[in-house]
């Protein structure tokens, strides 16, 4: 009597193969179509953090030079260590939210007065884990950030948001 209720039993209960299956390859569907879309998602912040940052360092820039008397703008290093910038943005190509930035200085000559020119370039521009899409500048020689798809951005490129 005790086998006949474990057969019974037995052929009630639990899932089948082909029922695991489908809900696998059900699983593997949703992931297949959430994944690109959530990559896309953090390549937009990342670009969105990125022209925020550079406008930070176009203020921090603008502090440092009036703060200095005038005589120059400052290194990445030198507007993080006093506190224009938090220090992430420390050492010479620092990367941040999957940019890596750089700052390239002119001293003041003559009657030209200093400048400085600062990017923002995707750590990995292209494939599935790219980091950003964009490149980004902002520069003592322009007003808002400007972007490139393709390379580095400089002043000769149009400003974000196509304005």
């Amino acid at each position: 009597m005790i086998d006949t209720k474990l057969k019974g039993s037995r052929g009630e209960r639990g899932f089948s193969l082909v029922e695991l299956m489908i809900v696998i390859s059900i699983i593997g569907i949703l992931v297949a179509i959430g994944i690109p879309a959530w990559q896309s998602s953090i390549r937009s912040t990342n670009e969105a953090a990125a022209i925020a940052h550079l406008q930070r360092i176009s203020t921090a820039q603008v502090t440092y030079y009036n703060t200095k008397n005038r005589a120059g703008y400052g290194t990445l290093d030198e507007l993080s260590t006093g506190g224009y910038l938090d220090r992430r943005f420390a050492g010479d190509s620092p990367v941040v939210d999957g940019y890596i930035y750089s700052i390239a200085l002119t001293p003041k000559s003559g009657t030209q007065p200093p400048e400085f020119h600062a990017n923002a370039n995707p750590q990995k521009p292209t494939g599935l884990t790219a980091t950003g899409t964009r490149f980004f500048y902002i520069g003592s020689d322009v007003g808002a950030p400007t972007s490139n798809q393709e390379k580095p951005a400089s002043a000769e490129d149009p400003p974000v948001g196509g304005g």
